[in-house]
């Protein structure tokens, strides 16, 4: 049917890899790096034996992702583990939010918030296989469920601090802000609700799942769906300019819109290139891995069974860590992710030593140390914690765009989700994965519908490149 290069082999690059592959295409993966997966990889360190997550952890997008369910991984290796509580959210004091698979456990424990946190996602996530449909791909289209998705994306458009507001226990709007601020963005700015409303009702769904093993664990099995479709994959090769592309039919790009213009130059459209240059970039991650001797001693003991726990406080600290964070002020206590994969597969575990994941949020390309601040969040909610660390591993703002050339100044989402290139991508267009130049698309995370393990992205981009082959 045609021939294919694919520029990058994050999970996204893979998924259009694996799109092209299966219906035809010869297709070749160039990934500059050692090993393909890009933000999906594990990596065994501190303790022989400790597996640690480089950065995708947790995975509620992926788990039901309509791409990954379609090519039985399971084939090649994957398994999805799930923790009793998906999600903990500690407060001073001793009280937590508690968020589970079940919309009716998690309603259960918020108190008289129960009523209201059942009406709010109990449909939308019996739905969510449907609503996937329109909220994982370009939100400027026609949508093939509008009353379904009217009725969900009302609420999207509030700021995420409004939206928490709608809840009467702490407990509730901590739960919410917390997840919201999976965004990096300041909650008081419209549409900050949306990551928040789709992460959850994903998550009620589909579970906030890990991957037994590790996340490398997602890579290596499309890595092996891809081999099995006759796709390849080059690692240890740099695509610095469009002179080092072999030529093929298609050209997909798994990087950032700056590196993109960078490498086309003047083959891109004068005006696309604007925008891909002037492509704006989100506060960075300062990741700390931690070998910690049993469990973590959180004050509340429920919080020891979360595979996911956020240090924020209530919503109003939430709010205006993330507020500092968006204005380039590194605040003393910042909004903290931690995860705690190995409740769910204890087998990343080395004896009785866990790994223990967790990134704080700071400003872009964030230069100082925020180690102390990190432990100083655990020594809040679980005092004794320090105690326990038998090792470190930090990953700076600067080590994570190295690690990864996609997280500029350790923005893991690839780009500010403002309400710009939230709705449209790295620039205004109805069609975000063309890049100007027949052929060619970008596909990464800073496209529709943006971070995660899912996959989406990719599978998108290389169903509009399958529709050009067809008709050229």
């Amino acid at each position: 049917m045609g021939t294919a290069v694919v520029v990058g082999g994050g999970p996204n690059g893979l998924a259009a890899a694996i799109t092209l592959a299966v219906n035809g295409v010869e297709v070749t993966v160039l990934e500059a790096a050692d090993t393909v997966g890009g933000g999906v990889r594990s990596s065994e360190g501190i303790v022989p034996g400790l597996i640690h997550d480089d950065c995708a952890a947790i995975h509620p997008m992926a788990v039901g992702s309509a791409f990954l369910t379609g090519l039985d991984l399971e084939h090649h290796g994957l398994r999805w583990r799930w923790p009793d509580i998906d999600c903990a959210h500690p407060l001073d004091g001793g009280d937590a939010g508690l968020l589970y698979r079940s919309v009716d456990d998690t309603a259960a424990g918020l108190g008289s918030d129960g009523a209201r946190w059942r009406m709010l996602f109990g449909g939308p996530s019996a739905r969510f296989d449907t609503l996937a449909d329109d909220i994982m791909g370009p939100l400027l289209r026609i949508p093939k469920h509008p009353l379904a998705l009217a009725r969900f994306g009302a609420p999207t458009l509030l700021p995420a601090a409004v939206f928490a507001r709608a809840f009467r226990t702490p407990q509730a709007r901590a739960l919410f802000g917390g997840v919201a601020a999976h965004t990096f963005r300041p909650l008081h700015y419209p549409m900050t609700s949306a990551i928040g409303l789709g992460i959850i009702t994903a998550g009620h769904r589909h579970g906030w799942a890990v991957a037994e093993g590790g996340s490398q664990s997602i890579t290596d099995a499309l890595a092996a769906a891809l081999a099995d479709a006759g796709g390849k994959v080059q690692t240890g090769v740099r695509v610095a300019s469009a002179a080092d592309l072999p030529s093929a039919d298609i050209t997909m790009f798994d990087l950032t819109p700056t590196a993109v213009a960078d490498i086309l130059g003047d083959r891109l459209p004068r005006r696309i290139a604007r925008g891909y240059r002037r492509f704006r970039y989100g506060p960075g991650a300062f990741k700390v891995d931690f070998a910690v001797e049993g469990p973590v001693p959180w004050t509340n003991p429920n919080v020891g069974g979360a595979g996911t726990v956020h240090l924020g406080g209530d919503i109003d600290e939430i709010t205006a860590t993330e507020r500092d964070i968006h204005a380039g002020r590194m605040p003393q206590r910042p909004f903290v992710l931690v995860g705690q994969q190995y409740v769910a597969d204890p087998g990343r575990s080395a004896g009785d030593v866990n790994p223990v994941y967790a990134y704080a949020h700071v400003p872009h390309g964030y230069t100082g140390d925020a180690t102390d601040a990190i432990i100083a969040q655990f020594e809040r909610f679980a005092p004794g914690f320090r105690e326990r660390i038998v090792g470190t591993a930090v990953r700076s703002t600067t080590e994570m765009s190295v690690y990864n050339a996609n997280y500029v100044g350790g923005d893991i989402c690839t780009g500010a989700k403002d309400v710009r290139q939230l709705v449209f991508g790295p620039y205004p267009t109805l069609s975000p994965y063309s890049v100007g130049i027949p052929g060619t698309y970008i596909c990464s995370a800073a496209t529709p519908p943006g971070p995660g393990a899912h996959g989406m992205c990719g599978a998108n981009a290389a169903t509009q490149a399958l529709k050009y082959l067809r008709t050229r």
